[in-house]
């Protein structure tokens, strides 16, 4: 825990260093060591950390009694954010009312914090008390020292983070162009909304660190990519080892056990709940930013995919404002809930990226094919955010207007793209045949994940899939009549509400 970790409980009765130590080695009768189990050694080393803050401590000979450190509550360290501007909770349920409320996605099941965790012996290995695995490596991306900033509390010292890109806009010079670089300018992220992210993840990365002391938590998604609005919600990668692992088990069975760490024992974490997807996350809201957060585990293709489409992001002027229009859109329509068999905001981005890059004079270059050393697929993670930053940026022969750009990304989605039988391929700048491949089959829309060359996107039900392509058509076709965004989204509201 870090120091001030409000409800660790303290023990009224303290036990010595040696005797807290020894929760850590005392085993049934006849169980060897080796088989200590996982949520055994949670425990015992939370035990370790509250009780020594009441142990004596030894200094130059000398005895040292140290008292119990409180923090107010929904704080980390000792900033109280009930204090602080921008921060408000009023009419907010007490935490006791909040543990049952459920989220509504589809299809997905969620693991309460009563349920009993399935042990999977391959995880985690004890090592010095603390959780630990075979072949995990410390990765410096992010983890710099930390700096005081936002009314004293931590974010990552990385400044190249919260770097503004000089990137002039483009001139709009049609109604429809303006309205869009107005949405836009209104909605795009703010250096203080990843700031405020970044704190929250570094507190957490600290917090995670005395139970898995290598490894490291990485901000990723479009809090980092350069798509992000005000209202994202932020994605965390929680890096343990440098090899791939099981999602099914040993990811889950990790997240499983911080769901429970993160319920039981960080009052600033609200709502913290497991879902077994394909990928499993803990989602949970931090209380004092009011930021929504989905962590998952290893899933380090997400890491990858964050500084390739920052570099797609800042290479053209025009790429920002279509993707925040078109994820608006999607959402305000309906068709942006993955969990709901519609599209991610993910696939959204390579949509619009995949768009630019198949124009008659393209706006997108593909940079893996122009880059490819910059985007290794096998490159060291400590490394994937430095190679972009020498890539030049791009200028295309092609000055299609903002407006004009909007309406054949409709069209194209709409009437020309042939679903049947292509694949969105942004690794390829071009949409590429379908195989007879099992990855393939049965699938309504098939993008593909631009470093692993799977299935980002897969869509099943017909009836979604018609969704979606009629929302196309009639984006398109109101777009192309009325040139007008409000035809399609309520422009005005937005904008009021920003």
């Amino acid at each position: 825990m870090f120091p001030n970790s409000p409800g660790l409980g303290l023990s009224p009765q303290p036990y010595s260093q040696q005797q807290c130590r020894n929760l850590l080695t005392k085993l049934p009768v006849g169980l060897p060591p080796e088989l200590l189990n996982p949520e055994q050694l949670l425990q015992a080393h939370i035990n370790l950390q509250k009780n020594a803050n009441h142990s004596r401590m030894l200094v130059n000979g000398n005895v040292l009694s140290v008292p119990p450190v409180t923090s107010p509550p929904w704080s980390y360290g000792n900033h109280n954010p009930l204090s602080s501007p921008g921060f408000s909770f009023q009419n907010r349920k007490r935490r006791s009312d909040e543990r049952n409320v459920p989220y509504d996605v589809k299809r997905q099941r969620f693991h309460s914090p009563q349920q009993n965790t399935l042990i999977h012996q391959a995880v985690p290995l004890r090592d010095d008390h603390r959780f630990s695995f075979p072949g995990s490596l410390a990765f410096p991306l992010l983890q710099t020292p930390t700096t005081q900033n936002l009314n004293g509390r931590n974010s990552s010292g990385d400044s190249w983070l919260f770097d503004h890109v000089n990137t002039t806009l483009p001139v709009a010079k049609d109604k429809l162009s303006q309205q869009i670089l107005d949405l836009f300018q209104a909605c795009q992220q703010q250096v203080c909304d990843l700031q405020k992210k970044d704190i929250c993840r570094a507190e957490l990365q600290r917090e995670i660190q005395q139970m898995f002391p290598q490894s490291r938590l990485y901000l990723v998604g479009s809090s980092l990519n350069g798509f992000g609005s005000r209202s994202s919600d932020a994605d965390l990668c929680l890096v343990l080892k440098d090899e791939p692992m099981n999602q099914k088990t040993e990811a889950r069975h990790i997240l499983g056990l911080l769901q429970k760490h993160f319920h039981n024992r960080l009052s600033y974490i609200e709502r913290p709940q497991l879902i077994r997807a394909k990928v499993p996350i803990v989602k949970f809201r931090d209380k004092v930013s009011g930021v929504e957060f989905d962590l998952n585990v290893n899933n380090v293709v997400g890491i990858r995919n964050t500084f390739l489409l920052r570099t797609y992001a800042h290479l053209e002027n025009r790429i920002q404002p279509l993707v925040l229009v078109v994820k608006k859109w999607a959402s305000y329509n309906g068709i942006n809930d993955a969990s709901r068999g519609t599209l991610s905001s993910y696939t959204l981005v390579l949509m619009v990226l995949h768009y630019l890059q198949t124009l008659p004079e393209p706006i997108l270059p593909s940079l893996q094919k122009n880059y490819p050393e910059c985007f290794n697929p096998t490159m060291q993670l400590h490394l994937v955010h430095q190679a972009p930053r020498n890539i030049p940026q791009y200028f295309s022969k092609n000055e299609t207007s903002l407006g004009d750009l909007l309406v054949g990304f409709f069209k194209y989605f709409a009437v020309e793209f042939d679903w049947k039988k292509s694949i969105i391929s942004v690794r390829e700048s071009k949409a590429i045949p379908r195989t007879d491949g099992l990855e393939w089959r049965n699938k309504f829309i098939c993008v593909e994940e631009p470093f692993d060359r799977t299935t980002l996107q897969e869509l099943f039900r017909k009836q979604k899939f018609d969704t979606i392509k009629a929302e196309f058509l009639k984006g398109w076709v109101r777009l192309r009549d009325n040139k007008d965004l409000n035809s399609v989204m309520p422009l005005r509201g937005m904008l009021k509400n920003q």
